[in-house]
């Protein structure tokens, strides 16, 4: 059985003339990620396998919820695949992680995340906001048959839901 903890980028910042891979976190994110990193860790969530997308964002939420969950920030590896707005990067990440993992955490973007969340999961979400977690399970041991067949939904956590 695999099951892939989805997890958008916290609330970022437009206020900086950077690119868009350098936009940091606002404070309202910042505090987000912490709230739900903490939520994960009483919900005893433990992936083997922590990928981001290389954006400042994502980086920076990813770093904060492992810090919050007592998983080791050495464990996160950066996937650019992870940088898509439109899912089929995300699929081909899923496709390829080790099968020796059965939980795998991946940081990114929306329109993927929607995306791939209501393709592969049984119950639809209009929208991931910042610093959601969509969690999902498989009954497949091969993590290449994944996008095949559908999940199920066991876990949709949005930060204003722990307000």
């Amino acid at each position: 059985m695999k099951k892939i903890i989805f997890t958008r980028h916290a609330k970022s910042s437009w206020d900086y003339e950077v690119s868009d891979i350098d936009r940091p976190l606002k404070m309202r994110g910042i505090q987000d990620a912490y709230l739900i990193g903490d939520r994960l860790k009483k919900e005893n969530y433990h992936p083997n396998l922590v990928f981001s997308s290389p954006a400042n964002r994502a980086m920076h939420t990813a770093l904060i919820m492992l810090r919050q969950m007592a998983i080791s920030p050495s464990t996160l590896k950066i996937d650019a695949n992870l940088y898509d707005f439109e899912g089929s990067s995300l699929i081909t990440t899923i496709k390829s992680l080790p099968n020796e993992a059965d939980t795998a955490m991946l940081f990114g973007h929306n329109y993927a995340m929607t995306s791939v969340v209501n393709m592969l999961g049984d119950k639809f979400i209009d929208n991931v906001t910042t610093a959601g977690v969509v969690v999902i399970n498989f009954a497949s041991s091969n993590w290449e048959n994944i996008p095949e067949e559908k999940g199920v939904t066991e876990l949709v956590l949005f930060p204003k839901q722990l307000k």
